[in-house]
């Protein structure tokens, strides 16, 4: 059943004091909420917030998340996370909604190791949730009562927010949800983080909850591999209320644990599309290929004008299997003069070198 139809009036009595409990005052003082999560000293999390990771699929989300755990239990760095949990708010609930029991088992030791913990024995201050086989209603539940019935509870870990919906595009189900989290933190003034993934074709969060998430949320932060190597992950703020970090890196190492890049450079942006290297005919077509064009150009007739040695060129690397444009050819004609595979005679017809050695 959706969610969409879930919805219930509020009646006069309730509404009335609801809007009296809200009313804000500047007599009355608002206690500073505790900051729980840092990274590099900058506040990421803080009690009675929410915070999140994006990231494209395979870009080691989960990884960056175990270390965020794992500096919760440990009270030490952990790649560069901090955590300070207040002594009433120790306790954290895990909830992975993706993966499959063994793989949330594996996440878990993870975590215990990277704080330090024996990967062999409960922690009781850890709770884990594998909830693949529930359905959006009976997750949300069941987060709900463990929410509730969890004493001492200062971190939430919902990985990923997108489970707890039918439809990550529909508006009602995104509020619904991103609502509940705010419920969830400001009630039991704890902090929760969430994973949602980005959209395929750019950097944004995934559908209307994903606009939801960066406008309710303390701190987005963006996880993605280095445009230049792949085995690093770049951890950066992609919104904060605080002041911004400086973005890290990551890589996994041969025991499969995430271990600090040191000294990370990012690597250069380029504006707009990236650029393609130019055409190489030497080094994106085999010499064997170039001589086979070249005898089958030169069975026809012996000279060509340059027209018809650039359309007997095209015709002829197509029948090798390679597609070329005009462009191309032009540079192809280039590349086989300067090998001086072929001449120009007296009369400036393209001729065969007989001398020629590729």
């Amino acid at each position: 059943m959706s969610m969409e139809n879930s919805t219930k009036e509020i009646s006069h009595d309730v509404a009335v004091s609801l809007w009296k409990n809200a009313v804000l005052s500047v007599e009355t003082e608002c206690e500073r909420q505790p900051e729980v999560i840092m990274v590099k000293g900058v506040c990421i999390g803080t009690l009675g917030n929410f915070s999140a990771s994006t990231g494209k699929a395979k870009s080691k989300k989960t990884f960056n998340l175990s270390a965020i755990v794992a500096a919760a239990l440990c009270d030490r760095p952990v790649l560069c996370y901090t955590a300070s949990l207040p002594d009433n708010k120790r306790n954290i609930l895990y909830v992975d909604t993706e993966q499959s029991a063994y793989h949330c088992q594996k996440v878990m030791k993870r975590i215990l190791r990277l704080a330090g913990l024996p990967e062999d024995k409960d922690c009781g201050r850890l709770q884990f949730l594998a909830l693949r086989k529930n359905t959006p209603e009976e997750r949300l539940a069941i987060i709900d009562v463990a929410i509730r019935s969890t004493e001492n509870l200062g971190l939430v870990i919902i990985d990923g927010v997108r489970d707890l919906i039918y439809d990550i595009n529909s508006p009602a189900e995104s509020s619904r949800v991103i609502s509940k989290l705010m419920q969830w933190t400001d009630e039991y003034q704890l902090h929760l983080h969430t994973i949602l993934h980005q959209n395929k074709s750019d950097d944004n969060a995934r559908g209307h909850v994903g606009t939801e998430l960066n406008n309710k949320a303390e701190t987005v932060m963006q996880v993605e591999k280095d445009k230049a190597d792949g085995s690093i992950s770049v951890v950066e703020a992609v919104h904060i209320r605080s002041m911004d970090f400086e973005p890290f890196a990551f890589r996994i190492n041969e025991e499969a644990m995430p271990e600090l890049v040191a000294d990370y450079t990012p690597s250069a942006v380029c504006v707009g599309r990236p650029k393609k290297k130019p055409f190489d005919p030497y080094k994106e077509i085999s010499a064997k290929i170039h001589l086979n064009v070249l005898e089958r150009v030169f069975t026809v007739t012996t000279c060509y004008n340059y027209e018809a040695f650039c359309n007997a060129l095209k015709n002829a690397y197509l029948a090798e299997g390679v597609k070329l444009n005009y462009n191309k050819v032009v540079d192809v004609v280039t590349f086989l003069r300067k090998k001086r595979m072929v001449l120009q005679d007296d009369k400036k017809k393209y001729i065969a070198n007989p001398e020629a050695h590729y």
